[in-house]
């Protein structure tokens, strides 16, 4: 098997092989894992990237009526998310991050409800920025508080 370089894939040209698929969700996984230990920090310490405080606000002004309401934020709709509207609002908002994050628009793994831990019914697909939006956003609104008590009482 030869092996692009990620700087050198193009998905639309990629075939799609049973393996790479394999190759993505493992490394979702362990993505998920890895972000659940850091769970047991306090929630409002961890920071994500080195831009979380431009991720929040830019989060904050281009979805305003999930912070009307943070019981979207604490748990993702996720029918409303993928809708198509919001499917062409949320491409425009992740694009702007495109030099700034790293693997900006790799997939992930969410956790469709912020009190609850990763478990197959509690998990979604998005894109890192998606991730990192609603992440960083339950960190600071103190919505994480709960899984950060599972998530250590885990480690004890």
């Amino acid at each position: 098997m030869t092996t692009v370089p990620l700087d050198k894939f193009d998905p639309n040209k990629a075939e799609n092989l049973d393996e790479i698929e394999k190759q993505f969700a493992v490394v979702a996984v362990q993505h998920a894992e890895i972000y659940w230990r850091i769970l047991r920090k306090p929630p409002q310490s961890i920071r994500l990237t080195k831009i979380d405080d431009a991720i929040f606000e830019a989060f904050r002004e281009g979805f305003p009526e999930l912070f009307a309401d943070t019981k979207q934020i604490e748990v993702v709709d996720e029918d409303s998310m993928k809708s198509p509207g919001n499917k062409t609002r949320w491409r425009k908002w992740i694009e702007q991050f495109k030099d700034k994050v790293q693997d900006y628009n790799f997939g992930t793994l969410l956790r469709r409800d912020a009190r609850v831990e990763y478990t197959e019914d509690n998990t979604i697909f998005v894109v890192r920025m998606q991730f990192l939006a609603f992440e960083i956003a339950r960190n600071r609104m103190t919505l994480n508080d709960e899984a950060h008590s599972k998530a250590k009482a885990e480690a004890s």
